[in-house]
């Protein structure tokens, strides 16, 4: 999830652990442990991007991470408030919480987590956007009021957990929503007589009413859109080729191994300017108009010494306004 939702989590956390004991102190310090496995993408300063890509949400997403960093983290805060009514215990104890619920989170996005790294799959349900203001903005107010109670005050713990509550609540809504969706796309599939392999379904961005959906065969995919405001509950489905035989000269080369793995196999293959583009699919089509779906996450690839270099190319950020609106025309059910 987003960098602000994870500090709400986190400072929430903090103050479940030991707001009693320390008042805001704790929500300061679960905000800023709710941040840390964050701290992964300054790889991008001294790696390539495909392995900064690779090792985001790797190591310092996972359980092992959260176990071993918690005690270092308490540590560190007992040094700086000297009380005996706080042991180190206690704070690396608020530390591992902190911690350990920022990928859990981050689990329920498409891009998922290696939680349980070092085994090298990435754990994702796609069942939340990686920005939800509807899962954030309840948990964020909630958290502010309490936190202009005194430490002991029931109203602080009440409002807190209330947050806690709704946010969850909405977490394990949309996990509903998304095998109704799922179940959507399934049945218009068969009903229109398309045959595939497997099929991904993810929400749209900012929200859990618009979802996506692809469908994978031989040699296409079948990509579609359902919104729960729709009048039907059926899906038209647009034919992408996805070119995969365009890259077949090149199975040999690690580079497209990594990009695979990474994509886990969701990618099409298409041509700019003479040049192979990698597009990561997995997080869906983006629309500049409704009946021409594009890919923006992907990477260049430049033929080097037998295998490839990889450049990310820039995404169309003045289209950007243009592909929000049809977006939320589309959520309505338009």
């Amino acid at each position: 999830m987003d960098s602000l939702t994870q500090i709400v989590l986190g400072a929430a956390v903090g103050e479940v652990v030991l707001g009693k004991k320390v008042g805001n102190k704790a929500m300061l310090w679960g905000a800023i442990a709710g941040t840390i496995p964050d701290l992964d993408v300054a790889a991008n300063f001294f790696v390539d991007s495909l392995t900064a890509t690779e090792m985001h949400r790797a190591f310092t997403h996972s359980i092992l991470f959260s176990v071993l960093f918690a005690p270092v983290l308490g540590f560190f805060i007992s040094k700086i408030y000297k009380s005996k009514e706080v042991t180190k215990r206690e704070w690396s104890w608020l530390s591992f919480w902190a911690l350990f619920t920022h990928p859990i989170l981050d689990c329920h996005t498409t891009f998922g987590t290696q939680l349980l790294w070092p085994l090298p799959h990435k754990l994702a349900f796609n069942n939340i956007f990686v920005v939800d203001p509807l899962y954030t903005i309840p948990f964020l107010v909630l958290l502010i009021i309490a936190s202009f109670y005194k430490r002991t005050s029931r109203t602080r713990r009440r409002l807190n957990w209330i947050g806690i509550g709704i946010s969850s609540a909405y977490l394990i809504y949309t996990l509903y929503v998304k095998l109704y969706v799922h179940n959507t796309f399934e049945k218009s599939l068969v009903e229109q007589n398309i045959s595939y392999n497997r099929i991904s379904t993810i929400p749209a961005p900012f929200n859990s009413i618009l979802w996506t959906g692809m469908a994978e065969t031989d040699t296409s995919y079948y990509t579609g859109s359902y919104s729960l405001l729709d009048k039907e509950r059926k899906v038209d489905f647009i034919k992408i080729d996805h070119d995969k035989y365009k890259i077949n000269q090149f199975n040999g080369s690690e580079t497209l191994k990594r990009l695979k793995f990474l994509s886990k196999d969701w990618y099409t293959i298409t041509e700019r300017n003479d040049t192979l583009i990698f597009n990561d699919i997995r997080f869906g089509p983006f629309y500049r108009e409704l009946d021409k779906p594009e890919f923006m996450f992907g990477w260049e690839l430049h033929p080097k010494d037998g295998d490839f270099e990889v450049e990310r190319p820039e995404p169309p950020r003045d289209e950007m306004s243009k592909a929000m609106k049809v977006l939320y025309t589309r959520l309505l059910g338009k």
